[in-house]
């Protein structure tokens, strides 16, 4: 039997051995040299060690969007003065006397200058990294070599944030071994900390899948070391995942059918469920779990939807009943959308809406606990989150289906493909901002592109020569000459459109990110199956790391697979 259909073990435990060698740490600070000085109001200022680092932090970033931001300039400010001495805390009041500039030139020459060695010295690097790999990326679960994901601790620095995240600039403390929980099994060979150091605890617990944790300063927030994707135990979650979703295809009819039923409950509260389920059913909205107060960033999902987050038109754009969402969602990233609904729909998020604040919740007598709670009940392990995966690899299927024309080369369906990738990506309102250097990289393919048209027409003008001698000469140089000029005619030709349909691509891509569905949302089956139907080789659509990721379904999805 394959490796990804091994023996089953009792409920709850996931693994009987696990040995590992515990986090490698980040290396220490190292002080700047002496002829590189940070300036305190025009004059030279010699910092203490940890004041310096944090001030290292901040000077790598000068040339990012991230050190002209306010509140990332407030919150590294307030941060970094609670770790100066008092004699800098003294001198040190204003962020805006403090000049890191050589600080920041020194690192840039510095990383320069790394890009710039010679190869056997970059070798020499890269064996002492792999070396480190080697010794601490591997751990031992049930017999098995399995490869870590993150074996390594995250370096101090500033903290970013995604979107405008509140606490952005506050200071990322190194991890220390005393802040890590090691879990391994109890007859292994236990991980020997740092010389000098000592675990926080060491755990035996195999109900979990983690190698070693620890709480970040920031967010408060447990991190764990985990095994990498590829590795068999992620691999079965991730299929099982894809299995739950595709159960989901036999009820998902009868589960619509509840919730249409539902929208004219007796009971509020049902109603309240039942347009919020509409909602992540047809536009894949997360659930929006319940938060800290002040935690962190002010995003919300479904069920924490406030009234000022939608507005209510009943026509719009030769559009009737529509709903247009404004709010920020996971990681700060803004959801805006306008929805034309059905009209129950509509009548009962004015109802909901009647007599509120804006900033009173949209749906007051729904939380995600009593969403879950009835899913459950409707079909076993099913959650909202569900809805997102199957909506998502669905809807992936259909447009292949729909937009892959057999007579296409293989740059067409790639392009057919990337365009059903982006129907995806848009459900799942997966953006990115448009990369710096997509201005520049655009410029540089439409130069190719007026260069290779350039070579085309000279090359029609070649045939034509040519078949004008062959009329002239009717000889058998010459019609091998007519053929050879074709060739190359037809060949510039393919080249040209392979061009074109890469900008085409480029541009159609330039604010969406596909990444994140392709790794999470989309069964990685449907897209083998794809492959192996239209010719296409898998290294087209999935990279190494992910071909990893995805050994399970390389292995086991044929053709015919469907969703």
């Amino acid at each position: 039997c394959s490796r990804w259909e091994e023996e089953k073990k009792e409920d709850g435990v996931k693994w009987m051995q696990l040995e590992h060698r515990g986090p490698y740490f980040v290396p220490p600070y190292e002080p700047l040299p002496e002829d590189v000085r940070f300036y305190y109001d025009g004059k030279p200022l010699k910092l203490s060690l940890a004041t310096e680092e944090i001030a290292t932090f901040y000077a790598k970033m000068l040339d990012h969007e991230y050190t002209t931001k306010e509140i990332f300039q407030n919150n590294f400010f307030h941060d970094w003065r609670k770790e100066m001495t008092s004699e800098e805390q003294e001198i040190i009041k204003d962020l805006d006397k403090c000049d890191f500039r050589e600080i920041h030139k020194y690192f840039v020459e510095k990383n320069e200058a790394r890009k710039a060695l010679p190869k056997e010295e970059k070798q020499k690097l890269k064996e002492e990294a792999d070396k480190i790999q080697e010794e601490y990326g591997y751990c031992t679960l049930d017999g098995h070599r399995e490869k870590i994901g993150n074996f390594k601790t995250e370096p101090p620095g500033l903290f970013r944030g995604r979107g405008e995240h509140p606490k952005m600039g506050m200071l990322k403390k190194r991890i220390m071994p005393e802040d890590v929980t090691i879990n391994c099994s109890r007859d292994s060979k236990i991980p020997e900390p740092p010389e000098g150091h000592k675990w926080k605890e060491v755990r035996f617990d195999n109900t979990v899948t983690w190698l070693a944790s620890w709480t970040e300063n920031i967010q408060n927030t447990l991190k764990y070391i985990m095994l990498n994707p590829s590795s068999k135990l992620k691999g079965e979650k991730d299929w099982q995942k894809y299995e739950v979703a595709r159960r989901l295809k036999d009820v998902v009819h009868k589960i619509r059918a509840q919730y249409r039923k539902d929208w004219k409950s007796k009971e509020i509260k049902k109603r309240q469920r039942a347009v919020a389920l509409y909602f992540i059913d047809k536009l894949a909205l997360r659930a929006g779990n319940e938060k800290e107060e002040g935690e962190t960033a002010d995003t919300v999902g479904c069920c924490s939807l406030r009234v000022e987050h939608i507005q209510l038109h009943p026509q719009l754009d030769g559009q009737e009943h529509v709903v247009e969402f404004d709010f920020l969602g996971k990681d700060s990233i803004r959801y805006y959308n306008k929805v034309s609904v059905e009209k129950p729909v509509f009548k009962n998020l004015q109802l909901f809406m009647k007599n509120k604040d804006p900033t009173d919740d949209l749906f007051d007598q729904l939380n995600t606990n009593f969403l879950n709670k009835h899913l459950h009940h409707l079909m076993d392990g099913l959650t909202a989150k569900v809805f997102r995966t199957y909506n998502a690899s669905i809807t992936l299927q259909e447009q292949l289906k729909a937009l892959t024309n057999p007579e296409d080369n293989i740059a067409g369906k790639l392009l057919s493909y990337n365009r059903a990738n982006r129907a995806v990506a848009v459900l799942c309102n997966h953006q990115r901002s448009i990369p710096k250097t997509f201005s520049r990289s655009m410029q540089v393919l439409q130069e190719k592109i007026d260069a290779k048209k350039k070579q085309v027409e000279e090359a029609q003008e070649e045939v034509k020569k040519a078949e004008a001698e062959f009329e002239d000469t009717k000889d058998a140089k010459a019609e091998a000459n007519v053929e050879k000029k074709q060739r190359l005619l037809k060949r510039l030709e393919e080249q040209l459109a392979k061009l074109n349909i890469q900008a085409t691509d480029r541009e159609e891509n330039k604010q969406i990110a596909l990444g994140t569905s392709k790794l999470n949302y989309l069964d990685p089956r449907i897209s083998v199956a794809w492959c192996k139907k239209f010719g296409i080789p898998i290294e087209r659509i999935y990279n190494k790391t992910q071909r990893e990721k995805f050994a399970w379904a390389i292995d086991m999805a044929g053709e015919d697979f469907e969703f």
